[in-house]
């Protein structure tokens, strides 16, 4: 199985330029005005642009105000600090306090264009901490 990541966001040249500073990707090629490819994680990340209240799959329209799904993305980090650090000057808000669990460190955020993520630095054996 190979997994791409496809985020609709609504001006690509904003998302590009957050994307590209919060998470350190980098652009490999361009769809004309509509889409772009960035690299740099072990899953390449497709900036689409679609416009606010256009409907994808199904019947809702998008909507960029900051919403929630049961899906969303982590970015592992090896300083979680610093990660935060650079998503936040890029433009991301971050949703709570860094907590601690047995596994690592992990703190919410959101994109400008409202969607959710999660940025993680396992510590000690990471998930094999808690697995049973």
């Amino acid at each position: 199985m190979h997994v791409l990541v496809n985020i609709d966001v609504p001006d690509l040249a904003a998302a590009e330029a957050f994307y590209t500073r919060a998470f350190d990707l980098r652009v490999s090629r361009r769809f004309g005005n509509a889409g772009v490819e960035l690299l740099g994680g072990n899953a390449p990340v497709y900036l689409l642009e679609k416009p606010a209240g256009s409907t994808g799959a199904g019947i809702m329209p998008r909507d960029y105000a900051r919403h929630w799904t049961p899906l969303h993305c982590d970015v592992v980090v090896d300083d979680l600090d610093a990660a935060l650090a650079r998503a936040l000057d890029a433009g991301a808000t971050a949703e709570g306090d860094v907590r601690e669990y047995a596994w690592g460190r992990i703190v919410q955020l959101a994109d400008p264009f409202g969607h959710g993520w999660c940025l993680l630095q396992f510590l000690g054996r990471g998930y094999d901490e808690i697995a049973t």
